[in-house]
């Protein structure tokens, strides 16, 4: 390295005291957020460079960093996990915030999967997946990082998505708004006595419904900045608050930082303003001590005197709408609080012998995944006794073919024993297979179908994956994924989280169908699939959940 770059890197790696614990692979990039944070105020506590984890790994970092006392959160640059599932683990256990920044996690694994499960699960999703069961905030560039570790730094948290709007201009307000929703934040409308309240502390021509817009008061009156936001602070319908737009343009403006006041050369009342905009920077900076509620600025001045104040108040400041909305989602219940937790793996099973369809509809049934009844057959006779064995109508599959239905491998409601027949003749002459299954019909009516499956990631072990199942599957691409074994609580959110969750809970005269019932067999599976190392892909689909309950259709699974 020439000796100029080596000195400027010297100059740059006087890391700042303070809370943060920087665990990185990338020496340039921990420069890089050291420059980013500090004008948030942010420091250190410690800073470890990764290296390639040969004798100290990342877990054991992490487990450190969380027994430090001056450590308050921990921010993690990786490309590297090692064990992914003990670094899951060890950061849900570390009652400190972690941030993670990792490359590489939009890669499609290089396995060829041979189930819906292994085709649709990417790097991506599992590292996503580990990261919400942990209640790790991932981000996914270093100025990212930065504003979710400002945000997390006063150790603040929303109870709900309660967001309400401050602001001195209706442009900044409606934007802020929007960013916000955008965020995954609910801006309601305030309650007629919230309304009532505010209307006596600003004037006529206000907005007072949410956002709440001073109209121009402020520049009348720079108090009331601050009784506004303590006000929406204490109000209980309210769970967060983000003020927006020209806060700080009066004492930025004294400070020669520009301004309307510097500009018209009202001196004397840009010197009073300014001084009244310090004043309620103060008097926010208590409002916000005072409320466990968070409190977040995005300024057109972020380093004007006043928002300094609030920063040294730790108050997160930020130039862009986007940063403070995102800051405020950090700090709301549901990313960096209340993780769905990393249950441990199961003991291992007995190994599975048999891959072929029946061998892991045994499997599965034995761990209380229901099916309907059924036989496999390789001729004739057989599939007459079948007949014999149940009531129709009918389902006739052709095994050891992986996706039976785009070969023309199922025939599905033949009403009886002639249909069948008749099927299985035309079926057996087209593909030859080895053996056949006969099934009862499962009752369609008022069904959604869903797939349920599991896939084994080499670094964080049995990953699951639930969504619209199906022959629609891969088109629909509506899945969520968690970490396995998936307890039925956890599984019924992921349910309720898709996108066509609406169908699950009855449109159009149709009626809910048993959620319970399939996030009890979701539960059941990925259990089961967590304690067999041997099963690289295991899923059920479809998984039919009616009104009445849930049944397995088909399965497949695949051995390492």
């Amino acid at each position: 390295m020439p000796r100029h770059r080596r000195q400027h890197h010297r100059a740059l790696s006087r890391f700042a005291p303070g809370g943060i614990a920087l665990l990185s692979q990338s020496g340039n990039l921990a420069l890089e957020l050291q420059l980013r944070c500090a004008p948030h105020g942010l420091g250190f506590s410690r800073f470890v460079s990764l290296g390639n984890q040969a004798d100290v790994t990342l877990v054991d970092l992490i487990e450190d960093a969380a027994r430090h006392d001056a450590t308050r959160a921990i921010a993690v640059y990786a490309e590297d996990f090692g064990d992914g599932r003990a670094f899951a683990e060890a950061a849900a256990a570390a009652g400190k915030p972690v941030v993670l920044l990792t490359a590489g996690r939009g890669t499609v694994s290089a396995r060829s999967a041979q189930s819906h499960t292994g085709a649709l699960t990417t790097s991506a999703d599992v590292v996503a997946a580990a990261c919400r069961d942990a209640g790790v905030a991932l981000v996914a560039t270093p100025h990212e990082m930065t504003v979710v570790l400002a945000a997390l730094n006063g150790g603040r948290r929303a109870a709900g998505h309660r967001t309400a709007v401050c602001t001195d201009g209706g442009g900044h307000g409606a934007v802020a708004a929007d960013a916000a929703e955008a965020a995954g934040l609910f801006v309601p409308e305030l309650g007629t006595a919230a309304q009532q309240q505010l209307r006596t502390l600003l004037w006529e021509q206000s907005a007072v419904r949410n956002p709440v817009d001073l109209a121009g008061m402020g520049e009348q009156n720079p108090h009331s900045y601050g009784d506004t936001v303590g006000a929406l602070l204490a109000l209980d319908e309210v769970d967060s608050v983000v003020l927006t737009g020209y806060f700080g343009g009066y004492s930025a403006a004294t400070g020669g930082l520009g301004g309307p006041a510097a500009e018209s050369g009202t001196a004397g009342g840009g010197s009073a303003l300014a001084a009244g905009e310090l004043e309620t920077a103060h008097q926010m900076a208590d409002h916000a001590t005072r409320s466990a509620k968070p409190l977040v600025v995005q300024s057109m001045f972020p380093d004007a005197p006043s928002c300094r104040t609030l920063v040294e108040a730790g108050i997160p400041v930020f130039a862009s709408t986007e940063d403070a909305a995102r800051a405020l989602a950090a700090m709301t219940a549901g990313e960096s609080a209340g993780p769905a937790g990393v249950r441990p793996l199961p003991p291992a099973a007995a190994p599975l012998r048999d891959p072929g369809y029946h061998g892991v509809r045994t499997l599965l049934s034995g761990a209380g995944v229901p099916f309907p009844e059924a036989r496999e057959i390789t001729e004739e006779p057989q599939l007459l006794a079948a007949v014999d064995a149940f009531e129709g109508p009918y389902v006739l599959k052709a095994l050891h073919l992986l996706h039976k239905s785009d070969a023309g491998g199922v025939a599905l409601g033949l009403p009886d024993r002639a249909a069948l027949v008749t099927a299985f003749r035309e079926m057996h002459t087209r593909l030859g297979a080895a053996s056949y299954s006969v099934e009862a019909m499962a009752d369609l009516t008022d069904g959604v179908e869903l797939i349920v499956g599991v896939n084994r990631d080499p670094r964080f072990g049995p990953v699951a994956m639930v969504g619209l199942g199906g022959v629609l599957t891969e088109a629909l691409h509506d899945v969520a994924f968690a970490l396995a074994p998936v307890p039925a609580a956890r599984a019924e959110q992921l349910l309720t989280g898709l996108r066509t969750a609406a169908l699950l809970k009855g449109v159009r005269g149709r009626p809910a169908v048993d959620l319970a019932a399939a996030a009890a067999v979701i539960e059941r599976l990925t259990t089961l699939a967590a304690a067999h190392p041997e099963i690289t892909e295991i899923e059920v689909n479809p998984l039919l959940v009616r009104p009445d309950g849930a049944l397995a259709l088909d399965a497949r699974a695949v051995l390492a």
